[in-house]
């Protein structure tokens, strides 16, 4: 049986490979890009295609980070129904999360106006309800990696697991491919060799269907040709292409193509996800599948340095929840681990549980390799890589921060974003939104060491954050030389303000007349406690559909006069808050300008679960919303519209209350939610203008 640490450690794996795949095939997508224009452009692909600001959110990794998230909230023996809601929960109408191609035209978004029009799944994905092309698209296996990584060992499992997570959306063929590679993954984690992962795969599907006769023609021209795969592609392109199948992409030719990068691959990752991007059709989603099939099998390996160092343990997401659009792949590794212990009724090691509901970071450079995301600005002499010479107690690695010749006045930055603009992003296919993950009054420690080879002993460190919107780097303690003895402890808290946090981190700066060379080692780093929240709308601006610092789903979203306005034909929200965020106070300076609903919302798990509380009509309310309204408390109160007034939504516990002006008016309970974002909602049809907004959080 695996250990946890060897779960956790494949999984990594195969996350970093599914990352890598598809940022390879990324610049090479079909429509423009054919498998001979690919051919002639690049020839033999070696490296990325494309130099990335940041790589932007893609479907194929959206629906992994996200998808999953059905098992945290209704269970390890949740339903396609539930699958179902978590889609219409995580998702912004029309923007983000999928391809939005139009109503039967994309699966997806098919499925999701199924499933909006109260169609549940699975008929919301099926045949009968959609047609056999719509079912039949690629998306059954691009979005169902997570569930092999979840039942790591146990194929039939995963194959079981996947077939009704892919139904929501999907049928026939199309739950052949998530049958196929979430139980390809779930073999990886055991299997010798990679025939035997393809058999297992192949054990899981209809083998009368036509994903198994490509997938066996595939299978029986690479025993005869073990080495040409341009011969094998040549062979798909007849038999198996996509002037055979309907729809923008099938997903027969693209399981063609899968399932020979990973054969002609021979168990190495990139090569697997380099004859992936060259075969063309779905390339992103091709490289992708295959690539975290072979990388959990084949583990992390040194071979994978120039793929891997620029994905730098970073990814980013586009569903509506701010915070967990910013992924360190560590931290979602570890995720997995859980839920795949979970699932096989194991023990879970206390501190993963708790950092499964964390609302703060945790940074341990356990993993080989890890560097959860920690960048370097400033002189080009500071690099970054993982160690595993120097650790802290109960941890096997740091993140060494090697320094190389530094004069006097020289030194620069290192430091973790908590927040991203669009301006980092060259790149905006799935227009990810964020909140901060990081707020003021929240408590940062770490820990360094100091191994200096050359200089006179004039390094010092400061410990900083940076304000997003005037690019202000404040300094959160003093100028420090750190020890060259052993471990030294820094920590401070960060400070409070109405500008969003990009950078949390150390300032170096070096002041000796000899050159210096050496290395810090930087462990244990911790963002922990309750944060405050202040949002003054005229500091913000408008970005990505919305106003920064908040994610949307539904509404036109503008600035006014130095507020945020909500103009809405139906419902429409904003959030902003971390996704943990417990105990609250949320605050909000409210105009009725049209309509009849104006509110503010706090432990907010998606679209369809919250808590809201303000104006409806000519009543204050507070209301519980999941997938529908449940009033919990209500009272007369004459809104005057154009007036502002001072809302403030109390959550401790399971006591809600709400106070207009500072004038208690409505006190009830409920425990159906313990976390959550907070925002701003429009119920229905209408327009409100919001001033100043604040998030105190109490526990």
């Amino acid at each position: 049986m695996l250990s946890e640490i060897q779960i956790l450690e494949k999984i990594y794996a195969g996350f970093i490979g599914k990352a890598i795949g598809v940022r390879l095939g990324a610049p090479v997508e079909p429509t423009i890009w054919s498998y001979e224009r690919i051919q002639k452009t690049y020839g033999e692909v070696t490296q990325y295609l494309r130099d990335f600001k940041n790589f932007a959110a893609d479907d194929d990794t959206n629906g992994p980070v996200y998808f999953i998230r059905a098992l945290r909230d209704y269970g390890l023996n949740a339903t396609a129904e539930d699958v179902g809601r978590t889609w219409l929960n995580y998702a912004a109408e029309e923007h983000g999360m999928y391809w939005w191609g139009g109503f039967g035209v994309s699966t997806e978004h098919t499925a999701y106006r199924n499933l909006r029009a109260g169609i549940p799944a699975p008929r919301s994905g099926s045949i009968a309800q959609n047609g056999t092309t719509v079912a039949e698209q690629i998306g059954g296996q691009i979005f169902i990696d997570s569930w092999g990584w979840v039942n790591p060992g146990n194929p039939q499992r995963a194959a079981d697991m996947s077939a009704m997570a892919a139904s929501v959306a999907h049928d026939g063929d199309g739950l052949n491919g998530a049958r196929f590679c979430a139980a390809a993954i779930a073999a990886a984690f055991e299997a010798k060799s990679i025939d035997e992962i393809i058999e297992t795969a192949m054990g899981t599907i209809d083998a009368g269907s036509t994903y198994a006769r490509v997938c066996r023609a595939v299978i029986d021209f690479h025993k005869a040709s073990p080495d040409d795969w341009r011969a094998c592609r040549d062979m798909l392109e007849p038999e198996w292409g996509y002037d055979r199948y309907p729809g923008v992409c099938h997903i027969i030719p693209n399981a063609g193509v899968t399932i020979m990068a990973i054969l002609y691959g021979k168990g190495d990752l990139p090569r697997t996800a380099e004859i992936a991007t060259m075969a063309g059709w779905d390339t992103d989603c091709n490289a992708g599948n295959a690539a975290a099939i072979v990388a959990t099998f084949q583990g992390l390996h040194e071979g994978w340095d120039k793929y891997r160092k620029p994905i730098n343990d970073f990814l980013v997401a586009s569903g509506i929840v701010g915070s967990i659009n910013i992924v360190d792949i560590p931290s979602f590794a570890r995720e997995l681990t859980v839920l795949a212990l979970q699932l096989a009724g194991r023990d879970v090691p206390q501190l993963w549980l708790e950092d499964f509901t964390r609302r703060g970071l945790r940074f341990d450079f356990d993993l080989p390799g890890s560097t959860h995301g920690f960048r370097t600005e400033g002189f080009n002499q500071i690099s970054l890589r993982h160690s595993a010479e120097r650790h802290v107690e109960g941890s096997r690695g740091s993140l060494e921060i090697q320094l190389d010749r530094l004069e006097r006045g020289q030194g620069g930055r290192v430091f973790w974003k908590p927040f991203y603009r669009r301006s980092d992003f060259d790149d905006e296919r799935y227009r990810p939104m964020f909140t901060p993950v990081v707020d003021g009054g929240q408590a940062v420690s770490f820990k360094l060491w100091l191994d200096p080879w050359n200089g006179d002993g004039n390094l010092r460190v400061a410990p900083y954050v940076r304000r997003t919107m005037s690019g202000a780097i404040e300094e959160t303690g003093a100028w420090d030389v750190p020890s060259a003895a052993g471990w030294q402890d820094y920590s401070f808290v960060v400070p409070a303000g109405d500008e969003a946090i990009d950078e949390i981190g150390i300032s170096i700066e070096y002041f000796g007349r000899l050159k210096f060379l050496g290395r810090l080692f930087l462990a244990d780093f911790r963002v922990e406690g309750a944060g405050h929240t202040v949002i003054e709308p005229k500091t913000e601006t408008q970005e990505w559909g919305a106003i920064t610092r908040f994610t949307y789903n539904r509404g036109h979203w503008t600035k006014q006069d130095g507020r945020i306005h909500g103009h809405t034909a139906g419902d429409a929200d904003m959030w902003t808050g971390h996704y943990y965020a417990r105990d609250v106070v949320v605050k909000a300076d409210m105009r009725r300008l049209a309509g009849v609903s104006q509110l503010v919302t706090a432990r907010v798990q998606g679209t369809g679960r919250f808590y809201a509380a303000g104006f409806e009509g000519d009543e204050v309310v507070i209301t519980r919303e999941d997938f529908g309204s449940t009033v919990l408390a209500r009272a007369p109160f004459r809104v005057e519209t154009g007036k502002s007034y001072q809302l403030a939504f109390t959550l401790t516990g399971t006591a809600l209350s709400l106070t207009v002006d500072g004038v208690p008016l409505l006190n009830t309970t409920d425990a159906s939610y313990a976390h959550g974002m907070a925002g701003i909602r429009l119920a229905s049809a209408g327009r409100m203008s919001v001033g100043r907004i604040e998030i105190v959080e109490t526990v």
